[in-house]
C-alpha cells in the first residue's frame, strides 16, 4: 500500500462528501427520521404504543440507516465510475495495487456509515424527547458492534456496486435492500417473530437482524426487550464481513482488470 496515495484519495472522498453533505443527508437521513416520528412519536403518543416502544425502535432505525447508508456510499459510485463517468480508470492508475483502492472505498463507506447511526440516534432523542430509555452501561460492545455493522455495509455496497449493473439499481432495492429492512427486525425484535418459527430461523440469514439486535443489546436493557445474544451477533457480522470482503476484492479486481 502507499500509504500517501490512499489518504489522499480517502481525502478526496471525503472532500466530496462534505460538498455534497445536504444531499447525503436528505438521501440518508429523511426516511429513518419520518419513521422514527410517526412510530416513536405519532404512534406512542396517541397512546396506540407503549412509551417503552421507543427504546425498542432507534437502535432498529440506526441499523437500518447504517447499512443503507453505507451500501449506497460505496455501490452508487461504483456503478457509475465503472459503467458511465468511467471515472475509475483514473484511480486505477495511482501508485498503488488495485485492491488498495477498493479498501479505501470500505473505509469512506464505514466513516459515512458510523456517521449515519450516530446522527439518527442524536436525532431521534430530539425527535422523540424524554422516555427514550436507551442506555450506554457496555460503550466497549456497543463500539464493536458499530463498527461491524459499518464495515458490513460498507463492504455489502462494494459487492453489490461491482455486481450490479446500472439498469439493475431499482432491481437492487426491491429485491435485496426493501425484504432486508422488512425482515431485519427493524421495527420488531426477532423474538417477536417466535409464533411464526419457520419466518424467524429464514431472518437469519439477513444481516440486518444482527445489526438491529446487536445495537438494541448494547443500547436496551435485556429485561426489556428479549434480543439475541451479542456474542452471537458479533460472530455472525464477523462471517458476513469476511465473505463479504473476500467477495468484494474478488469482484472489484475483476472488474478493474477488464
Amino acid at each position: 500500500m502507499n500509504a500517501k496515495t490512499f489518504l489522499a484519495m480517502l481525502a478526496r472522498d471525503a472532500h466530496v462528501a462534505r460538498r455534497n453533505i445536504w444531499a447525503l443527508l436528505t438521501q440518508t437521513m429523511l426516511q429513518p427520521l419520518l419513521f422514527t416520528f410517526v412510530f416513536g412519536r405519532v404512534m406512542t403518543g396517541s397512546g396506540m404504543m407503549p412509551a417503552s416502544y421507543k427504546g425498542m425502535l432507534v437502535p432498529g432505525i440506526m441499523g437500518m440507516s447504517m447499512v443503507m447508508t453505507g451500501i449506497q456510499a460505496v455501490s452508487m459510485p461504483l456503478i457509475a465510475e465503472f459503467q458511465f463517468t468511467r471515472e475509475i480508470e483514473d484511480r486505477l492508475l495511482a501508485p498503488m495495487r488495485i485492491e488498495w483502492l477498493a479498501v479505501e472505498k470500505i473505509l469512506a463507506g464505514m466513516i459515512q456509515a458510523l456517521v449515519s447511526g450516530l446522527v439518527v440516534m442524536l436525532a431521534a432523542w430530539l425527535v422523540l424527547g424524554a422516555g427514550v430509555g436507551l442506555s450506554f452501561q457496555r460503550p466497549l460492545l456497543f463500539g464493536l458492534v458499530m463498527l461491524l455493522v459499518a464495515l458490513f455495509s460498507a463492504a455489502g455496497g462494494l459487492m453489490l456496486g461491482c455486481s450490479v449493473g446500472q439498469t439493475q439499481i431499482g432491481l437492487m432495492f426491491s429485491l435485496v435492500l426493501a425484504p432486508m429492512i422488512f425482515f431485519g427486525c427493524v421495527y420488531y425484535p426477532w423474538s417477536a417473530l417466535s409464533g411464526f418459527p419457520i419466518l424467524q430461523k429464514l431472518v437469519l440469514l439477513n444481516p440486518l437482524v444482527y445489526a438491529s439486535e446487536g445495537l438494541r443489546g448494547t443500547l436496551v436493557p435485556q429485561s426489556q426487550y428479549p434480543h439475541i445474544s451479542i456474542a452471537v451477533v458479533a460472530g455472525a457480522l464477523a462471517v458476513f464481513d469476511a465473505a463479504l470482503i473476500v467477495g468484494g476484492l474478488k469482484k472489484f479486481y475483476g472488474k478493474a482488470v477488464s
